[in-house]
């Protein structure tokens, strides 16, 4: 539960970090902020992503005992390849060549890959290990810091390059203060194994290559909305998509932060069959709380417009997203439930070619639209890519003879989505309020949690009953 809490909170606060920095930044300059961290985003999925993966795969404690060369492997893996992405760094600095949206900010988003992949690296470490409270105290720097920097540079100067140094800085230092948190040694960088190194990198690529194609959507989206329609509508654009993004990702990460590992282990102690079966269980869990939770973010949207959107995004923000939810849900689904299927049978090729179609379908939207004057166009097209891709990778994962889910705890949930709908819609139509908003969101939590204990679906009734006794029992 502490792993859970921290990434709930560290997704609220950057979900509010978002907001200052575009606030303070305004639309044109926060277009650029966030197309050069697109660029970031894809330098490290295609260099250091593999090794997260592999940590969070394999650096179990009965692996980490087992194979004691992993940790130094992994170590050694990310400063060399993180040496090569300096070179990279500098290369561009002095070759005059100007790259969008401009040299120094592509240097710089180079830069926040390699910081970014240092995190999350550390993160997936600290998970393996089941330290949760050392992943904790981590979020909690990181956090700390990343409201004085990050946002301190956004308020000072007003300027996307020192915005994204503040963030840099933030994540690499708040690995450096909380070094002590953990024992792991594996900074000895003695004892690596180029085997280890390519067992580890041939499981994780694929994973890795399927996530820099969907990275790769929004990074071309992003850069031809730059080219068609100018900075302040990437900065709209953007904004939408990066704070729905956000919502998605803070209930799905945070679902499978408990989940995978949980598949895993059943992996190590009873084998591919418990694994499959614990995989079915946990694509129930995600679908009974991702499925609500994106619906009624959609019907709260016009109180979260205009009680949250900085006031120069507003309209362009709700309409952007609007757009946008149904393939992030279908992205989110994908990544959080169906991708486990297989990285628990280590087949994760198959992964790469669902992204594939997803990347494909979204080119070839935009050359079919390429005319239109309408720039919600390129947010249609994402929505269709992302779920093309996750039609496509439950088409496979059932050609891969999956465990089903159970169907009727999908029926129980979908049918309280719907419930929950016919209720709030009405108040959609609301004036936009804390009082609107509060009211919805008591609404449907209330009606999916009634649906979760009368049907139990998910088997998550105990749990609930768990959390209400302790709340009832703090307020005694």
């Amino acid at each position: 539960m502490t792993v859970l809490a921290a990434f709930l909170l560290n997704t609220i606060f950057n979900f509010f970090l978002g907001l200052l920095v575009a606030y303070l930044l305004g639309p044109a300059e926060f277009g650029r902020f966030a197309l050069a961290l697109a660029i970031g985003i894809v330098a490290q999925g295609l260099v250091l992503d593999w090794i997260r993966f592999a940590a969070l795969r394999f650096f179990s404690g009965k692996a980490h005992i087992n194979r004691p060369e992993l940790g130094p492997t992994l170590d050694i893996s990310f400063v060399v390849l993180s040496v090569c992405l300096s070179v990279l760094i500098a290369a561009v600095l002095l070759s005059g060549i100007e790259l969008p949206p401009s040299r120094a900010l592509f240097a710089i988003a180079i830069v926040s890959s390699i910081a970014n992949g240092l995190f999350d690296y550390r993160c997936a470490l600290l998970r393996a290990q089941f330290l949760d409270r050392a992943y904790a105290r981590l979020m909690l720097i990181k956090n700390v810091m990343a409201i004085t920097l990050t946002v301190g540079a956004a308020f000072l100067t007003g300027s996307a390059f020192a915005a994204l140094v503040g963030a840099c800085v933030s994540m690499a230092g708040s690995v450096v203060l909380a070094s002590r948190a953990w024992r792991l040694e594996t900074n000895q960088f003695r004892g690596g194994s180029r085997s280890v190194a390519l067992d580890c990198a041939h499981y994780a690529m694929p994973i890795v290559v399927a996530n820099v194609l969907y990275a790769g959507i929004s990074l071309m989206n992003r850069y031809l909305m730059m080219r068609w329609y100018g900075f302040a509508e990437t900065g709209y654009f953007s904004l939408a998509s990066d704070l729905g993004g956000r919502l998605i990702g803070a209930v799905g990460t945070a679902l499978d932060a408990l989940l995978f590992q949980l598949a895993v282990k059943a992996d190590e102690q009873h084998g591919r069959q418990a694994a499959q079966e614990q995989v079915a269980r946990n694509l129930t869990v995600v679908f009974a709380i991702l499925t609500p939770a994106t619906v009624g973010f959609w019907l709260i949207l016009p109180s979260i417009e205009a009680l949250l959107a900085p006031p120069s995004f507003r309209g362009h923000f709700a309409a952007y997203l609007e757009l946008l939810l149904p393939g992030l849900y279908c992205q989110g689904m994908a990544t959080y439930a169906i991708n486990a299927v297989f990285q628990i049978q280590k087949d994760t090729k198959v992964i790469v070619a669902a992204a594939f179609v997803g990347f494909a379908m979204n080119v070839l939207l935009l050359t079919i639209m390429a005319s239109s004057s309408q720039s919600s166009i390129i947010a249609i097209a994402q929505s269709i890519a992302y779920a093309a891709a996750f039609f496509c990778l439950v088409g496979l994962s059932f050609a891969a003879g999956a465990k089903r889910p159970a169907l009727l705890h999908l029926l129980y949930a979908a049918i309280g989505v719907v419930v929950m709908t016919l209720a709030l819609l009405p108040m959609r139509q609301w004036t936009p309020g804390v009082g609107a908003l509060a009211t919805q969101v008591l609404t449907g939590g209330v009606i999916m949690v009634a649906f979760i204990m009368i049907f139990n679906i998910a088997d998550l009734r105990p749990i609930l009953l768990q959390a209400i006794r302790k709340i009832a029992s703090r307020r005694a």
